[in-house]
């Protein structure tokens, strides 16, 4: 009787410690079985280990110095920014002014076909191998287009006169002068003559106008300065306003003219030019009779004053 008490004690501490639950047979009642099965009792299987955790190489020094080579934005203005050193390619960062100059001027050659449009600047992106979505970097989308044309062209005039058409220059009187470098300029613009009544439009609205009237007054100052020009007094803003008012009449003009080789514009651009240094010496003669009035009226001469508006 109390071995048999005391085996079924043991078998209530091995179902306890297996957590077995009570099965529906009747339980052995021989000491025998009951020891055996006490026996046959095991310790639970151990737990798997725990998985690894995946391992990541950290960056070799290629690849930390893979935009190392990249150059600075158009000009050279635009410098890696912060992390840079890291191997990150932060927006606006080395090498991404260097792929919208690129799309930007492959997007120029699709201007003619598909005007100065999203299309366009998409068609070139594909043509450098540059993902089209980088056409939302630019904010204006075609006025960027159309003014990256403006600075080029500028760009390609000054270049010229550097390089060996500003001695021709010399030779030339000033009308001449005046005359061949607006000429050089709006010469650049044939090739989208058929297109550039949209330029145009783009150009005037609210968004962009303030940047097209810059560019004009950079390029009018341009031509200029080329063409001899070192005044810095009033007469500064008069010669500049009155060839901006040329350079616009005639790229107007431009966009009518059916003629070969646009050879009526460059006749009217001529003529413009010399009505208006003839303009010009009109109102000097009549400084000068209106000085010689006023010294025999015994007025003080005012030849000072028409000298700061109009200077040699």
């Amino acid at each position: 009787m109390a071995s048999s008490l005391a085996a079924r004690r043991l078998l209530s501490r091995a179902f306890a410690a297996r957590r077995v639950l009570p099965c529906a047979s009747p339980l052995p009642s021989s000491p025998s079985a009951l020891r055996r099965l006490a026996t046959d009792a095991s310790p639970p299987p151990p737990l798997p280990p725990p998985p690894l955790e995946p391992t990541v190489d950290p960056p070799t020094s290629e690849g930390a110095s893979s935009y190392a080579g990249d150059g600075a934005g158009a000009g050279g203005s635009y410098r890696s920014g912060p992390g840079a050193a890291s191997g990150g390619r932060r927006p606006g960062g080395s090498g991404y002014e260097d792929e919208q100059e690129k799309v930007l001027r492959a997007s120029l050659l699709h201007v003619p076909r598909m005007g100065w449009s999203e299309s366009a600047m998409i068609a070139g992106a594909r043509d450098v191998g540059v993902s089209p979505a980088i056409v939302g970097a630019f904010q204006r989308k075609e006025a960027s287009l159309v003014e990256f044309f403006m600075d080029d062209c500028l760009q390609q005039l000054m270049d010229r006169v550097d390089a060996g058409e500003g001695e021709q220059l010399k030779t030339l009187i000033l009308t001449e002068r005046l005359s061949r470098l607006i000429r050089m300029r709006l010469e650049m613009q044939a090739p989208y003559i058929s297109k550039w009544p949209q330029a145009l439009s783009i150009q005037s609205q609210p968004a962009n106008v303030s940047t097209s009237l810059k560019q004009r007054a950079v390029l009018v100052d341009e031509i200029w300065h080329a063409a001899g020009d070192s005044g810095s007094d009033i007469d500064w803003y008069v010669k500049r306003a009155v060839l901006g008012g040329i350079y616009s009449t005639s790229e107007v003009y431009m966009l009518t003219d059916n003629s070969p080789e646009f050879r009526d514009t460059w006749t009217f651009v001529n003529r413009r030019i010399k009505d208006a240094l003839n303009l010009e010496k009109s109102v000097k003669e009549a400084g000068y009779l209106a000085e010689a009035m006023r010294a025999g009226l015994g007025v003080g001469p005012i030849q000072d004053i028409l000298n700061k508006v109009f200077q040699k």
